[in-house]
């Protein structure tokens, strides 16, 4: 087992979708490596797509000086570069045609002399680890997501963000649906995890909260709607996460990336409802899409902080010789699990969570 001795350079990569306080893990991982350890720190280069391409630079202590406040990632990030299914081409049919370059993964690690990767990313990210993990990468994980959906841990660093970001975009939407007395939609990111949608939805007081877990009816959607119109509330806002469903129906899809590992990209939901219900109730009604803007911007100063622990306690795993684990929170402790026991898995809001029966106990609508 490796430990801090033995060490001599890591690497550090962010791998899927960008997410507030990236910046601040590199920050933290690459200062406690040079001043604590004496290692050098390799920034990894647009994800796994640097690793498959080999490209990177070393990091100094001057590159990673004031990053902390910085929204996305200064070593770029892919969430196309899968090293187990890679578009190297595209067929006569305008296909592309994918390949396993994991080893060539592991020869560019080997010629850059990388004692270990700390690898920031999700679900995604996680998975892709766990299969160079088993061709002898050595690895630790850091959970970043603002979907909150990585398995074994509670907490993943730039969700919090996001609820401020999704938080502030309802409570603008607010006074809008209050001034022209509309039902407003406002769509959010999760995919088929609703921690987001819930979490801001509950902070900003929507009336009407759908998440992928729960599917909705549109007609106890629409009868709420119209239950808030005749007891004299002249409008409904509306918390509608990408993944959420019709009892008995599927997503809403909004496209397919065919040369990513995850080609499915929800969206539009809102969309089809507003048509939906307006067309039932023969209320006013618009649709919010909030997209990106939601991975944007400047982490929030517990996402700081928290980063800053997880990237700590990452380089304090390397240099335990505690390799291939995730840094995880746990009961509000920070700890460790294994990165096999995540990979291909997504945490979901549980049936019995808390802030589920605290919506239906202050009367808010579920779809249910």
């Amino acid at each position: 087992m490796a430990s801090s001795s033995s060490l001599r350079r890591i690497g550090i990569l962010t791998g899927g979708g960008d997410c507030p306080g990236l910046n601040a893990v590199i920050r933290a991982v690459t200062k406690a490596a040079i001043l604590r350890y004496g290692w050098e720190v390799w920034g990894i280069e647009d994800g796994f797509l640097g690793l498959i391409r080999n490209r990177m630079h070393r990091l100094s202590m001057a590159d990673v000086s004031n990053i902390l406040t910085r929204g996305g990632t200064i070593l770029g990030t892919s969430n196309k570069a899968d090293p187990s299914r890679f578009a190297v081409g595209t067929a006569p049919d305008g296909k592309p045609v994918f390949e396993d370059v994991t080893n060539r993964v592991v020869e560019h690690v080997a010629e850059r002399g990388l004692d270990a990767v700390v690898v920031i990313g999700g679900d995604g990210t996680m998975s892709g680890t766990a299969r160079l993990i088993q061709h002898g990468v050595h690895c630790v994980g850091v959970p970043k997501t603002i979907d909150n959906d990585l398995m074994s841990t509670e907490l993943t660093f730039g969700f919090l963000t996001a609820v401020e970001t999704a938080t502030e975009a309802l409570d603008r939407i607010h006074t809008t649906a209050s001034s022209h007395h509309r039902v407003m939609l406002v769509e959010i990111m999760g995919r088929n995890a609703g921690w987001l949608t819930l979490h801001s939805g509950m902070a900003s007081g929507a009336d009407v909260i759908l998440i992928p877990e729960i599917p909705y009816d549109l007609n106890v959607v629409c009868d709420y709607c119209l239950r808030r119109s005749r007891e004299g509330k002249s409008f409904t806002i509306i918390a509608v996460s990408e993944g959420a469903r019709a009892r008995g129906g599927k997503p809403v899809v909004d496209r397919v990336v065919h040369d990513s590992p995850d080609p499915i990209r929800l969206g539009g939901v809102s969309e089809v409802l507003c048509e939906q219900i307006a067309q039932r109730t023969h209320l006013e009604t618009r649709a919010t899409i909030l997209g990106h803007v939601q991975r944007g911007g400047t982490p929030c100063a517990a996402d700081r902080v928290l980063a800053t622990e997880f990237g700590l306690a990452a380089t304090r795993l390397l240099a335990e010789g505690r390799l291939n684990r995730l840094v995880a929170m746990c009961n509000g402790r920070i700890t460790d699990v294994e990165i096999a026991d995540v990979a291909d898995k997504q945490r979901t809001v549980p049936p019995d969570h808390p802030l589920l029966d605290a919506a239906r106990a202050i009367g808010l609508c579920l779809g249910e």
